[in-house]
């Protein structure tokens, strides 16, 4: 499935995103670096309902959200090596949970993924808009 938006119907996008996830619980979100990946998730997380505050989990590795479900996980592996430090990280942990996880760099530490992990592609087409592939290249 692809969802094309520009940065003010990135909330409509998110909702078109959470109608296609269909249930799933971890993401992981490849695109470059300034594609997108953060702002995205955060409009995933305030179309939940997410009551926490919504912030990128570069620095901490893992941030955790209060929503009306539950916990979520945002997880940036980036500063990571490999599956050891992911793991001594708590990654895996937070994968297994049951809880929603998403996951941005997850080549960082590709082995460690629940099989049923939702692939999700994001590109910049242009400083406005962008492209959502979820599952496909």
């Amino acid at each position: 499935m692809e969802i094309r938006f520009t940065l003010d119907g990135i909330g409509e996008a998110a909702q078109q995103f959470w109608l296609a996830a269909n249930g799933a619980r971890v993401f992981a979100f490849h695109g470059d670096m300034g594609a997108g990946k953060t702002t995205f998730i955060h409009a995933l997380c305030e179309a939940k309902g997410v009551t926490s505050t919504i912030g990128s989990p570069t620095f901490s590795i893992i941030n955790e959200y209060a929503w009306p479900g539950g916990k979520m996980f945002h997880i940036d592996l980036y500063r990571l090596k490999d599956e050891e430090e992911a793991m001594q990280a708590g990654v895996e942990d937070c994968l297994y949970s049951g809880n929603i996880c998403f996951v941005e760099w997850p080549g960082r530490a590709a082995g460690i993924f629940p099989e049923d992990t939702i692939t999700v592609y994001i590109n910049a087409i242009d400083p406005q808009t962008r492209v959502l592939r979820i599952g496909e290249k």
